[in-house]
């Protein structure tokens, strides 16, 4: 029998890719808009960060603007503004993930724990729909209860004298207010993928627990947690990516309310720097220099989660 050389090999495997191809024509068309989106809205984007390195002017355009090499990145280091924003983005964000996260994983137990199928739907539904209200309607109605008009004050003492309280002008309040807030908009919503990854344990390995005389903490401990641990660890490791980001509208609409000393992050001080104050270049690099920072604690938090054995975002 004749060898093939490198040639008819070639040939051979573009008539296979061809053939893929032919074959798969509908869901390749299907799929184009998607990738059309991504290249477009996400990867061609990346290109702005050019900005960054110049000093933007945006009458000339990011190809005329003057090249600056670092000088953006020297001026926001020495700015004593972006650091107090990156403390305030930080510590917001730790407890965020200290207070928030295991929030959706404790809901979706409870939601999973319920057998009435028709009890647990409609629960289901109640806590969603707070996730499709504006954070302006969100804010405006905690605003209208513990404000210094608010509800509070209504009920206890009649909101006069030493008896008003005001939580959004009490710069302490404002993190635990983050945090409620954010509870009571997206709690429900992060359910879904807890609950996706509960209804997915086998139930053959409850009942054989049972069996052996495991009670209600011992079957969570020993089959629900080990179950879903690789879902968690994942939803982990994207929130570590996003350290940096703590919600811009949220805290946008109430930065007055608190000062800036308090509720300034790094997404409003690139606002406001960019857009008020026309330091383009600056903002710019500052809105790079929080995403290496998520994409090294991605990077850094996979790794750990393969050392750990488990299998991370990506391989």
């Amino acid at each position: 029998m004749p060898r093939q050389g490198p040639t008819g090999k070639r040939s051979r495997r573009k008539e296979k890719l061809g053939g893929r191809i032919r074959r798969d024509r509908a869901l390749l068309l299907m799929m184009a808009p998607g990738v059309l989106y991504f290249l477009v809205f996400h990867y061609g984007a990346l290109f702005g960060n050019v900005v960054a390195f110049k000093e933007y002017v945006p009458f000339i355009g990011v190809v005329d603007s003057p090249f600056v090499g670092f000088g953006n990145f020297t001026a926001l280091f020495a700015e004593p503004a972006f650091w107090s924003a990156a403390w305030n983005t930080l510590s917001l964000s730790l407890v965020q993930i200290v207070f928030f996260f295991p929030m959706p994983l404790a809901l979706a137990l409870l939601l999973h724990s319920v057998s009435q199928g028709r009890v647990r739907k409609f629960v289901q539904s109640v806590v969603y729909l707070p996730h499709f209200i504006s954070w302006v309607i969100v804010i405006a109605l905690f605003q209208q209860i513990l404000g210094g008009d608010g509800l509070l004050n209504g009920l206890w003492g009649g909101g006069s004298g030493d008896n008003l309280v005001d939580v959004f002008g009490n710069p302490t309040a404002f993190q635990p207010l983050m945090v409620l807030e954010l509870v009571w908009k997206d709690c429900g919503w992060g359910t879904i993928i807890f609950l996706a990854a509960l209804h997915n344990v086998d139930e053959g390995l409850y009942e054989a627990a049972a069996i052996d005389g495991a009670g209600p903490w011992r079957r969570f401990w020993h089959v629900t947690l080990p179950s879903i641990r690789p879902v968690i660890i994942l939803l982990l490791i994207l929130r570590l990516g996003e350290i940096l980001t703590v919600g811009f509208e949220q805290i946008l609409l109430q930065r007055d309310s608190f000062g800036p000393a308090t509720a300034e992050v790094i997404d409003t001080f690139v606002y406001y720097n960019a857009v008020t104050d026309g330091h383009w270049g600056m903002s710019a690099a500052a809105a790079l220099f929080k995403g290496v920072i998520g994409a090294c604690l991605v990077f850094a938090a996979n790794k750990v989660a393969h050392r750990l054995g488990e299998q991370g975002v990506y391989r």
